[in-house]
């Protein structure tokens, strides 16, 4: 069975799109993907070369153009556009025939099987996601968000998506609502909004296994009392996620699992026969 995987971007992460999406395929061997792509300023050459990028891969691509129109009465704050929308009310924009789709960020890597996140039962939810199971950062944002009675801070980098479902329960009005009345705290618009608007309708998925965060390399180690260390990580987990402001493609980028991503990177970006 093929999965369906959105990504969501800009013409500034062309790059990682590349190289996250080389990882997927290299270590998805005979699995079949269809790769839909949501974006509202690219330029056609920029498609093009994706589409022949994936598709010389042996997957297809189909592109989802959204107007600047379709958001034109929706509220935005801080530096993020409207593009922050996108991943919450994708289902309005993907084929109806689509019932599941796995949405992955571009700053990530796959680096095994992602067959049993995408197969996991989520018949009776909108969302299967990982959080990060730490005290200070689940009691900082159930804080922030206490009018909302959030259990816990789940992080919209990866997430498995039931579309029939969402398209019952998730309303845009209802959306745009809750970011004009929360504008002075919300932090990550979009991932606030999935955990307020929707977090009891999340089915959680493990963080080590598919929402690996390198930045917390040394915690994971010590509280499993030195079992995932990086030959557990490399060999278990699926999805190395490079979460916060560094990333892994910038010269000044000094985390852990920065070599593994430069491997990636270098295949991806290997320059092909003529």
């Amino acid at each position: 069975m093929r999965m369906n995987i959105l990504v969501t971007l800009n013409s500034h992460y062309i790059k990682p799109l590349t190289v996250m999406l080389k990882s997927l395929f290299i270590n998805n061997p005979g699995e079949s993907f269809h790769i839909y792509l949501m974006h509202s300023s690219m330029t056609e050459e920029e498609l093009a070369g994706i589409r022949s990028y994936v598709e010389r891969e042996g997957h297809a691509l189909s592109v989802i153009t959204v107007s600047d129109d379709m958001f034109k009465d929706a509220p935005v704050i801080k530096h993020y556009s409207k593009e922050m929308y996108y991943r919450i009310l994708a289902y309005q924009f993907l084929p109806e025939a689509l019932d599941t789709i796995l949405y992955l960020d571009p700053d990530l890597i796959v680096i095994n099987e992602i067959r049993s996140l995408y197969s996991t039962d989520i018949s009776h939810a909108l969302f299967a996601a990982a959080y990060h199971d730490r005290l200070s950062v689940k009691e900082i944002n159930r804080l922030r968000l206490r009018p909302y009675d959030i259990e816990a801070y789940y992080n919209s980098g990866v997430l498995l998506m039931n579309l029939a479902r969402q398209r019952e329960r998730i309303d845009e009005h209802e959306v745009f609502a809750f970011v004009e009345e929360n504008k002075l705290r919300l932090i990550l618009p979009d991932q606030d909004i999935i955990n307020a608007l929707y977090a009891k309708d999340i089915v959680k998925v493990d963080e080590v296994r598919f929402n690996y965060d390198p930045r917390y390399y040394f915690y994971y180690k010590l509280a499993s009392n030195g079992k995932v260390d990086m030959d557990y990580v490399v060999k278990h987990s699926s999805i190395i996620h490079f979460c916060g402001k560094k990333k892994p493609w910038n010269k000044n980028y000094s985390g852990n699992f920065h070599s593994l991503y430069k491997h990636y990177e270098k295949i991806a970006l290997m320059p092909q026969p003529v």
